[in-house]
């Protein structure tokens, strides 16, 4: 406290020193410009200016701390206590901007300091907020109201709590004995929760000391470690955890602090929530999960630290949308292998009965198609309308979708008439269902180019598919993605290439395997030679 009764003195004589000045000392002070404060910005956008030229002048002097040119107007008569568009004085903007000599001069020429602007604001908050301690002492002293407050109900203590400036707190609670101050604001917030929004781990430790730490909630049902967890703030939360007792407590929409430092992204405060004991699979009053709000907002970080936290996955109160719907929905496709790595259920349904693969499908998302098709989902699941993914993909015109549906269905009935390991070891290809345009394959998909738009005929490729036992789903499918009387041709192409990519997957000489087809399939006229002259160099590809 010896320190702040002796920056009180320094200043009371300060003030006393510039009272009695001459002119000249006016000009040998500080003229460097300050930054301007927020509500000045406010003010210029608020609309026409009333003041008169010489006015705006002075309070545009008392902005920058321009004595000379202040001193140069007040001899003209100035009004200093002239108010612009917002209400404000030039102390007012001579405080916001903590300079303290424009201030003295402002206060020494008989400067009110009961003007509110149109926000309520005085120059005692405009002082809290800055962190002038001596500009406080002097507008004190000069008569400001201590205990004014805002259109917000904020007073100097909630404005100091908020910006951090200790000084200003303990002159007044120690200094003045203003603990009426202590009050909470129109959104039912006291100083300690304020500070805790902010993050000031010394405003929070010092109202600790003051007394003046509450437990208190706001009027949306926030403690101090809600609004802390919200923003992220990280060493504020673990100074509270100290302090917290019930860390798993709600606010009004049934938010755990856990819950908001996750909607927020806060990754570091998350794992100090969870180190201290946090529910991490509490849900909101919607039974919304951390996980599934992780999920949509795509922080894939957090939901492998949720997931190597053993979050639930499949929580007892089932979801409108599980996390795996979410993230498909929202095209995180790191959060999606996260998910599935995880082993989270493939074929859960949402209010539509949709699986994620129907999501997807329905989105046209290749990537998270081909993530969800070699997770093994279930191809024949049907939503409320009966449909599939596969004619969800049709639906909505995406072909890529489509096709790799039908090989995907393909492929996993071959796969379980032959058995699971069945697969031909001497096949090099990777297992996937996107479109190919790997070199390896480049002469036979030419070929298959040409059997499709220079050979076959309409009808034809129909009748080829069926006998490849593609399903008359499947064909429909392919024939839903019409573009005129040509259409025959990309769909008899689409339909060889789905047939190239089972051949790549479970023969080891598909360029044979397509001369034997087109036979047997009743095309010997389409065959023509054997393979090596169809396709030199590709009989073994």
């Amino acid at each position: 406290m010896g320190l702040v009764f002796r920056a009180a003195a320094a200043a009371q004589g300060l003030g006393e020193d510039l009272r009695g000045a001459a002119v000249r000392h006016w000009r040998g002070l500080s003229r460097t410009p300050k930054h301007e404060a927020p509500w000045e910005e406010e003010a210029e956008a608020a609309g026409p200016e009333f003041l008169l030229p010489n006015e705006r002048s002075f309070q545009n002097a008392a902005k920058s701390n321009n004595l000379d040119l202040m001193e140069k107007l007040f001899d003209k008569k100035v009004n200093i206590n002239a108010v612009n568009n917002m209400n404000s004085t030039a102390l007012h903007f001579a405080v916001g901007a903590n300079h303290l000599s424009a201030v003295d001069f402002l206060l020494n020429h008989k400067a009110r300091v009961d003007v509110a602007d149109k926000h309520g604001l005085t120059v005692i908050h405009l002082a809290a907020w800055s962190g002038g301690l001596e500009i406080m002492l002097l507008l004190v002293r000069a008569g400001a109201d201590q205990r004014a407050k805002n259109q917000d109900g904020m007073n100097a203590l909630h404005f100091a709590a908020q910006s951090n400036n200790v000084r200003i707190v303990e002159y007044l609670i120690q200094d003045l004995h203003l603990k009426e101050l202590d009050q909470p604001d129109e959104k039912g917030r006291k100083p300690f929760l304020l500070a805790a929004e902010r993050g000031h781990v010394e405003m929070i430790e010092k109202l600790v000391f003051l007394n003046l730490r509450t437990s208190e909630k706001d009027k949306e049902g926030n403690t101090a470690l809600h609004l802390a967890a919200k923003h992220g703030h990280s060493p504020a939360v673990r100074v509270l955890l100290t302090q917290w007792q019930e860390i798993n407590e709600t606010n009004e929409k049934g938010e755990t602090p856990f819950f908001l430092a996750v909607e927020g992204g806060h990754e570091e405060c998350c794992k100090v929530l969870a180190a201290a004991g946090s529910d991490i699979n509490i849900p909101n009053q919607l039974n919304i999960t951390a996980l599934q709000t992780a999920t949509r907002k795509g922080h894939a970080s957090l939901v492998s630290f949720l997931l190597s936290e053993h979050v639930d996955l499949h929580p007892k109160v089932e979801p409108k949308e599980s996390p795996l719907h979410l993230a498909v929905l929202n095209n995180h496709v790191t959060v999606v292998n996260s998910l599935l790595s995880a082993r989270h259920d493939t074929d859960a349904l949402d209010q539509r009965r949709q699986t994620p693969l129907h999501v997807a499908a329905d989105l046209g998302h290749v990537e998270l198609v081909e993530a969800l098709l070699q997770a093994s989902c279930d191809l024949k699941a049907i939503d409320k309308q009966g449909k599939t993914a596969l004619a969800v993909a049709s639906r909505s015109n995406h072909s890529l979708v489509v096709d790799m549906l039908i090989k995907a269905e393909r492929y996993y009935a071959w796969r379980e008439e032959h058995g699971e390991s069945s697969r031909d070891p001497s096949v090099s290809f990777p297992l996937t269902f996107k479109q190919d345009h790997s070199v390896e394959t480049r002469h036979i998909r030419r070929l298959l180019w040409n059997l499709a738009y220079r050979q076959l005929k309409a009808g034809e490729w129909q009748r080829l598919a069926r006998s490849w036992n593609f399903t008359d789903e499947q064909i429909r499918a392919i024939e839903e993605q019409w573009s005129g009387k040509e259409s025959f041709r990309e769909h008899g192409y689409r339909a060889l290439l789905i047939w190239l990519h089972g051949a790549l997957l479970t023969q080891a000489a598909p360029v044979k395997h397509l001369y034997e087809e087109l036979v047997r399939a009743g095309f010997p006229e389409l065959a023509g030679q054997p393979p090596r002259s169809l396709s030199p160099g590709l009989e073994g590809c």
